[in-house]
């Protein structure tokens, strides 16, 4: 009687596995199939309309950082863009119509939970904490010898376990915080605020307000969200596709 137990839970925990296995082996292949072409997407926090400028005007000053950890260079594919729009280059930020500042805050693995968080928190606010770690799920069977049946539950969870690896489902994001100015047209008076809330140790904050400042510069701020999907994406082949969208979007609002 207790032979019989054993070899119907052995039986239950084999149907089970082999179930999972073809569950996972189809998910593998659907991901494999539907993911098999990189897919980049790049989206803007805030639209930013800039005052037509004539051709003698059409000059910027470009300043790109990069506080990621990865070593990057974005600056040549963001001039190239705005070259090819008209705009001249300028080295002097006196000399210019526009200055156009950006930071790169981080670019790596992601997922579309951690993409999503990015792009709703906005410019100056924080970017991605990190991928994501997958979930575990054991399962316990008690009675009886229930070695046997752990031993075949665990062969097919690890023949599940190599088919997800094998094809993975690949996120690579990149976010950067963008600044312009635009220089004012004659006539206009452009009068800053600012205020600026300092924290001083663990208890103590200090405000300051700067009030009446004039300038010459109208200031806008947005975050650009870059993303790149594949299967078994690897960061060689997205970093220049996601260089070159932030640079596509960035001569967009100019």
């Amino acid at each position: 009687m207790q032979l019989n137990s054993i070899a119907k839970t052995i039986f239950m925990v084999s149907a089970l596995s082999l179930a999972s296995i073809q569950f996972t082996g189809c998910q593998a292949a659907h991901t494999a199939i539907t993911k098999r072409n990189l897919d980049v997407q790049t989206k803007m926090t805030e639209t930013v309309f800039l005052e037509p400028s004539s051709s003698e005007n059409k000059t910027i000053f470009i300043d790109v950082k990069n506080t990621s950890d990865k070593d990057i260079e974005v600056r040549s594919g963001v001039e190239t863009a705005l070259k090819s729009r008209g705009y001249t280059i300028v080295t002097d930020p006196n000399k210019a119509g526009y200055m156009l500042q950006a930071n790169v805050l981080q670019i790596g693995k992601s997922n579309l939970n951690e993409i999503r968080s990015a792009f709703n928190a906005g410019f100056g606010n924080g970017a991605i904490q990190g991928a994501a770690a997958g979930a575990a799920a054991g399962y316990v069977m008690g009675g009886g010898s229930g070695k046997n049946a752990a031993a075949v539950g665990l062969a097919g969870a690890a023949a599940g376990f190599i088919a997800d690896a094998m094809v993975e489902d690949v996120y690579y994001c990149m976010v950067t915080d963008l600044q312009i100015r635009e220089r004012a047209q004659d006539g206009e008076t452009v009068v800053q605020t600012q205020n600026s809330d300092i924290k001083q140790g663990t208890s103590t904050n200090v405000s300051q307000v700067v009030q009446g400042t004039k300038t010459n510069w109208k200031t806008y701020r947005t975050r650009i969200v870059s993303s790149a999907n594949k299967v078994n994406l690897q960061f060689e082949e997205a970093q220049p596709v996601l260089q070159t969208a932030l640079g596509k979007s960035i001569a967009g609002l100019f």
